[in-house]
């Protein structure tokens, strides 16, 4: 069953900037590309674990893993670049009452 979290108010995370929040077993990185659009993404790279988090937005909506170079889309967690070939996890996120909320299904 799908439920909406919050996992942030939108004044934690400025323009262009990220945000790991824990969400269960889970770190999730909250990414606000503009000041309107909000992604979020598992915060693991599939190739070796680095923490995406800690990568850098390339080509406007792509996370550039640290350790190695591999990109995922962060609207669809889709790995774009090797050496990652698996996607990751993407949650749809809602901004509501100044907050951030990510959809999961748990």
């Amino acid at each position: 069953m799908a439920r909406l979290v919050k996992v942030a108010e939108r004044s934690d995370i400025a323009r262009g900037g990220k945000l790991v929040v824990e969400l269960d077993d889970m770190e999730v990185a909250v990414f606000n590309v503009d000041d309107e659009q909000y992604y979020a993404v598992e915060n693991i790279c599939s190739h070796d674990g680095g923490s995406l988090g800690d990568g850098r937005i390339v080509n406007s909506y792509e996370v550039e893993c640290p350790r190695h170079g591999a990109r995922f889309d962060i609207r669809t967690g889709k790995a774009l670049v090797m050496p990652a070939f698996e996607p990751i996890e993407a949650f749809p996120v809602t901004l509501k009452d100044g907050g951030v909320y990510l959809t999961v299904d748990w």
